[in-house]
């Protein structure tokens, strides 16, 4: 049986990912901050589906989800979902406030950086996959953008080196595009997003991933999409 841990999976594109995991015959521990919410979404999945409510930032909650991969078994695929947009609306780089930004690198890049690197023995062990989800403000300049595009971009550095340093690890920085969730529209406040696709429409694209497995690298969930 094939393992996963998948972050921020009480809605949204962790939802979505925890889902396609599920239905290809995966057991996914789940967590996010809301513990109602988290509970609403493991019933919602199923039984495979191990929820563990808790703050990414709290060491103590990053062990509590390693230990509940642990009693799954070998641990072969970490998600690194969960994150923050900041702001809202967006602010120029001129005026964001400096803490709102220092809480965005803690939790889009601190959090998810401690949580792979104590999976990173499970993970090697195994010959397991690490895939941070990324955006395309992490490669383009978009007005309003700085702080997350910033965080992502830091992320994306990270994980373009631990790919050298880790050959026994896949790991893949995976942009699922421009998505109809919550956190888009806190982007876009007065905005008509309808056209967007839900996020279960992309999520399919992680399991064929998986079933090809391709080098470490940055890729479009979309492009993975089962014909």
């Amino acid at each position: 049986m094939l393992n996963a841990i998948v972050t921020g999976a009480s809605r949204g594109l962790g939802l979505a990912l925890a889902g396609a995991l599920l239905a290809d015959g995966w057991r996914v521990v789940i967590d996010a901050r809301t513990a109602g919410e988290l509970a609403r979404a493991a019933e919602q999945l199923g039984p495979a589906a191990v929820p563990v409510p808790g703050d990414l930032t709290d060491p103590a909650h990053r062990s509590e989800l390693l230990a509940a991969a642990a009693r799954l078994g070998e641990l072969h695929l970490l998600v690194n979902n969960a994150g923050t947009l900041g702001p809202s609306p967006l602010p120029p780089v001129a005026d964001l406030p400096v803490p709102a930004l220092r809480e965005l690198y803690e939790i889009n890049v601190l959090a998810p950086l401690a949580l792979t690197q104590a999976a990173l023995p499970a993970l090697r062990t195994a010959g397991g996959v690490l895939v941070n989800i990324t955006s395309d403000a992490a490669v383009e300049a978009y007005e309003g953008w700085g702080g997350y595009a910033s965080a992502k971009a830091a992320l994306e550095r990270l994980s373009a080196t631990l790919a050298a340093e880790e050959p026994a690890v896949a790991v893949w920085t995976v942009d699922p595009g421009d998505l109809r969730t919550r956190m888009h529209q806190q982007a876009f406040p007065d905005e008509d997003i309808s056209d967007r696709p839900l996020p279960e429409q992309v999520a399919p694209g992680l399991p064929a991933m998986l079933a090809k497995r391709p080098a470490s690298g940055r890729y479009r969930l979309a492009d993975w999409l089962p014909e």
